[in-house]
């Protein structure tokens, strides 16, 4: 087996066993009868637990591409430190979003944090469309912060929204 299938197994085992650990965890959840607090973490750990399952047959099939010769291994290094500083403003974004989410509101913090996250995962060779992202960001946190509101009867903080 190659050492990339090898890295894909590893990755495969980890997230179904993180998957079933975290399974094991919502079952115990004490449940009511329709949608209750133990819905969406359980239907979370069963998608993970699907990835992690697609993950490892992933793995099984693939056919591990062959090496590229070492001209390819200067134009993949901008690539990789494009994706380090990604990464890095990704947790950057998380970590404010967090941390201002109950002084300014789910409502307006979500909006940002999603206009945001678009204008970075944006890739650098292409032109962002900020009036999209900024309608797309609306739009889904209005919708997110009413279903949990009215169909879920859960409060998300509304911060500086009078409501």
């Amino acid at each position: 087996m190659a050492t990339c299938n090898k890295k894909e197994l590893l990755i495969g085992v980890v997230m179904l066993g993180v998957a079933l650990g975290y399974l094991l965890m919502t079952l115990q959840l004490p449940g009511h009868s329709g949608i209750d607090a133990a819905f969406v973490p359980t239907l979370l750990s069963a998608m993970l637990c699907l990835l992690g399952a697609l993950q490892l047959f992933s793995a099984f099939t693939s056919v591990p591409a062959n090496v590229a010769p070492s001209d390819s291994e200067s134009d993949a290094a901008p690539a990789e430190r494009s994706d380090v500083a990604t990464v890095i403003k990704t947790l950057t974004l998380i970590v404010g979003y967090v941390a201002l989410l109950n002084p300014v509101g789910f409502p307006i913090m979500t909006a940002v944090y999603l206009y945001l996250q678009f204008v970075v995962l944006t890739p650098l060779d292409t032109r962002c469309n900020h009036l999209l992202y900024a309608l797309i960001a609306v739009v889904t946190s209005a919708l997110i912060y009413l279903l949990f509101r009215e169909a879920f009867d859960l409060m998300l903080p509304s911060g500086l929204l009078p409501f």
